[in-house]
């Protein structure tokens, strides 16, 4: 018997399925589920529509109760705001391990509600419970609801050729950040203190909130952003490749123009990890028009967000193609995160 792949189960069974057996059909479904789109969009009336997401909820050990749920908030509301408006409404679910005490839930549920409330999401219902079996650092599942108007939403199945492709923040943002807290000693003893330092620091950069509401503020669609999709399993180059795939175009995207922080770089290589195709949150991708390119940098700059242009949009039969210092190459979508088997790796030789 073949053992299953951890992380994202892979497109093909998404595809053969999930994406075969969805329930009763909607005119009301604008986006259903597909391949590399971040949210569902429903049609409400009156020329509005509904965005919703859905995501684990995350307790990881080595980063306590407050920040664990600090990035499960943030990584649910960066899912929205890929559709150029923020979240309004959470529900959430809690399916508790035996093991983790009132104390570790207040703590975990406050950061919960600090986070909700500097969003601007009301927390509208959900369901909470201790059950044997539970025993992983998943503990539930968020959903988060925004409004907008029908002709102002986006998706990130809707970039177009002749966009200029755009990454904010740069690669391996969330692996790094979680590495170096999981693995403190081992990274301090490698690089330094000071350099330790600044590594955990990443961890707080692991949002696309700003990023997205920034970006929107110059103009959706014709006028400036036609998509954006945030970067998860796989990286900056997967979330490139689910963006430009979903959306039926290819791409040109050189590699060396990604931004790679020195503390990103560094972990990374620790672990014997590729940072592009590694955890990514904290990156948005973004297709904007051409000619509104730099100026969507410099307003990104203006809100002390670094972003980088990446590449171009082009027609689907030129394929998806990355250039990096080896010469270029068909983008192949990473089968399998580095980072999980960076991260066991790294458990069973004893780091700390």
């Amino acid at each position: 018997m073949v053992t299953p792949e951890l992380g994202k189960i892979n497109p093909r069974l998404m595809q053969s399925t999930v994406y075969q057996n969805l329930g009763a059909f909607s005119h009301e479904v604008l986006v259903g589920p597909r391949f590399g789109v971040d949210n569902a969009v429903i049609r409400i009336g009156g020329g509005k529509v509904m965005i919703v997401t859905t995501d684990p909820l995350s307790l990881i050990p080595s980063l306590g109760p407050e920040d664990s749920a600090w990035m499960s908030v943030h990584l649910l509301a960066s899912d929205v705001v890929t559709s150029g408006f923020p979240a309004s409404y959470a529900l959430l679910d809690f399916n508790l391990p035996p093991h983790m005490g009132d104390s570790q839930f207040r703590a975990y549920w406050k950061s919960v509600h600090r986070e909700c409330r500097n969003l601007g999401i009301s927390i509208i219902g959900g369901h909470t419970g201790r059950f044997q079996g539970c025993d992983y650092t998943v503990i539930g599942a968020g959903t988060l609801f925004a409004f907008g108007s029908e002709e102002r939403y986006l998706s990130s199945n809707m970039a177009r050729v002749g966009d200029s492709l755009l990454v904010t923040k740069g690669a391996a943002i969330s692996a790094s950040g979680i590495l170096s807290r999981v693995f403190p000693q081992t990274v301090e003893k490698e690089y330094g203190k000071s350099f330790l330092r600044k590594a955990r620091d990443l961890f707080r950069r692991i949002t696309t909130f700003e990023d997205g509401l920034t970006l929107a503020s110059m103009g959706v669609r014709q006028e400036g952003v036609s998509a954006m999709h945030d970067t998860t399993e796989g990286g900056v180059l997967g979330a490139i490749y689910e963006m430009l795939l979903a959306s039926n175009v290819g791409g040109k995207v050189q590699e060396d123009a990604i931004i790679l922080s020195d503390e990103a770089e560094r972990i990374c290589r620790l672990f014997s990890i590729d940072p592009f195709i590694s955890l990514g949150e904290g990156a948005l991708v973004a297709a904007v028009r051409s000619d509104r390119a730099e100026e969507a940098i410099s307003l990104l700059s203006k809100h002390n967000i670094a972003a980088s242009i990446i590449g171009r949009i082009v027609e689907r039969d030129e394929g998806i193609r990355v250039r990096k210092k080896s010469g270029e190459a068909p983008l192949r979508y990473p089968r399998v995160d580095p980072y999980w088997k960076a991260y066991w790796r790294a458990v069973q030789q004893g780091w700390k």
